[in-house]
């Protein structure tokens, strides 16, 4: 073979493999789809206790059998199942995760991600781009928080919630373990919905009290919790706009929380913070970081459905320290807490 066909078999095969890639990107609407069946008919749930065939999947779950085998078959193709022989199938690893209840658990998430409020905001992510502001408003009649707080949309809101709180879930644990409490008595979790992180908190640290903030619809969840747990007697559910004020504290912790709102709004809940803490006080900040621009990045995917679903962005490090610096904040300690995100720990100037 001469030195220029061995150039374009080279050439053919980087064409054949980036079309290949670029297919499997096309292709990523209906991967997302795939899990979000397998979410919705429990699929994770009927295998859990060992390998079935599609057609007891399908007569457990009231489905179609052939459309429930030729499912199973794509989930296999994804990891999220094995194939046992047949029609016969079992769960991975990775197929666990899409279980009810289970730990580690992205069920919610996945249904979340992919159900109607989501996906009707997506259909018009162009225009977002065009217009540099998400188009949920134009796509579901309202913003997605106003969205999840009208009464027919409660059950979607609530799995919303379900979900933030499996997300929690992988980064709570260390984040908890790693922020500095020192003279901390009092914390308040800002937008906590359910309360996981400030509750983890409380159990942990039996000295300290912990309040919620967040809209009506959801404090109800975390006063629940609360008692669930039996932390009620150092715990209240407070019902409020944190664009108006927030209550006094010692230690505030923002999860997840700057990434929905663009910087002049993060700056108005900062400050906010800031003006009803002490000179003392402190705040944990957890989000994703984007890094090195070109590198497979989880948060600058995240970055795009922000901005499909709402105003806000995911942020570069010193973007953050932007906003930290404008509002009365310096950023001391830095550190993963698991899931792709960072803990800032700041402390009030």
């Amino acid at each position: 073979m001469t030195h220029t066909t061995q150039d374009a078999a080279t050439a053919s095969d980087e064409l054949s493999a980036d079309i290949a890639a670029l297919m499997n990107m096309i292709g990523g609407g209906a991967i997302a789809q795939v899990l979000h069946a397998i979410a919705d008919l429990h699929i994770a749930d009927h295998l859990a206790d060992g390998p079935l065939t599609a057609e007891e999947v399908a007569a457990a779950e009231g489905s179609h059998p052939r459309a429930t085998y030729r499912l199973m078959r794509a989930a296999a193709s994804l990891g999220l199942l094995s194939h046992e022989g047949g029609h016969s199938f079992a769960l991975t690893r990775r197929g666990t995760m899409l279980g009810t209840g289970v730990p580690g658990s992205l069920r919610s998430l996945t249904l979340a991600m992919t159900g109607h409020a989501h996906w009707k905001s997506w259909e018009l992510f162009p225009d977002a781009v065009r217009e540099g502001a998400s188009q949920a408003k134009k796509a579901l009649g309202a913003d997605i928080f106003e969205y999840y707080a009208r009464p027919e949309n409660l059950q979607e809101a609530a799995l919303f919630s379900e979900a933030m709180a499996d997300v929690s879930g992988l980064v709570v644990q260390t984040a908890v373990a790693t922020v500095d409490t020192a003279d901390v008595s009092t914390v308040v979790d800002v937008g906590g919905a359910d309360g996981q992180f400030v509750l983890t908190l409380l159990a942990q640290a039996p000295g300290l009290l912990g309040q919620v903030l967040d809209l009506p619809h959801a404090t109800a969840r975390a006063a629940a919790e609360a008692d669930r747990l039996g932390l009620a007697d150092r715990f209240s559910a407070v019902a409020g706009d944190f664009f108006v004020e927030v209550p006094g504290a010692d230690l505030y912790l923002l999860k997840t929380v700057l990434h929905d709102w663009d910087d002049s709004q993060c700056e108005t809940i900062l400050r906010n913070c800031r003006s009803a803490t002490h000179s003392g006080g402190r705040a944990l900040v957890v989000e994703t970081v984007v890094g090195e621009i070109g590198r497979p990045d989880f948060a600058t995917l995240s970055d795009m459905s922000m901005l499909a679903m709402t105003n806000g962005m995911e942020r570069e490090l010193g973007e953050f320290d932007a906003l930290f610096a404008a509002t009365g904040w310096r950023r001391d300690r830095t550190y993963p807490v698991g899931g792709g995100y960072v803990g800032m720990e700041l402390a009030a100037i």
